[in-house]
């Protein structure tokens, strides 16, 4: 599992990884007015990508969401159950690829 985070992000810094999560700096995520944004991906589940977070308030928020995206067979966490800047700041949901067979 993975969560994509600009060079300048400072979540890589605020604490220990979930277990079973990578934090991986990238150069651009694209998303140039929704800053700070973050993508949360891993094999056969779905990928988020969340935006408008406070990127000096926001770590220990990204990591707790991070932390609950790992703890699902899918990637989707109830909607209740995610921090609320995860609720609203959600950019894009994107399935897994392959698609899983029905």
């Amino acid at each position: 599992m993975r969560a994509l985070l600009p060079r300048h992000d400072p979540v890589g810094r605020a604490g220990v990884e979930p277990d079973g999560v990578t934090i991986e700096a990238v150069e651009c995520l694209s998303v140039c007015k929704r800053p700070c944004t973050v993508a949360v991906a891993a094999e056969d589940r779905w990928t988020y990508v969340y935006g408008d977070l406070d990127p000096a308030a926001s770590a220990r928020i990204i990591l707790d969401g991070v932390g609950l995206y790992a703890g699902t067979p899918d990637g989707i966490v109830p909607w209740k159950q995610r921090p609320q800047e995860f609720r609203k700041g959600v950019v894009a949901r994107i399935p897994p690829f392959p698609p899983r067979a029905a």
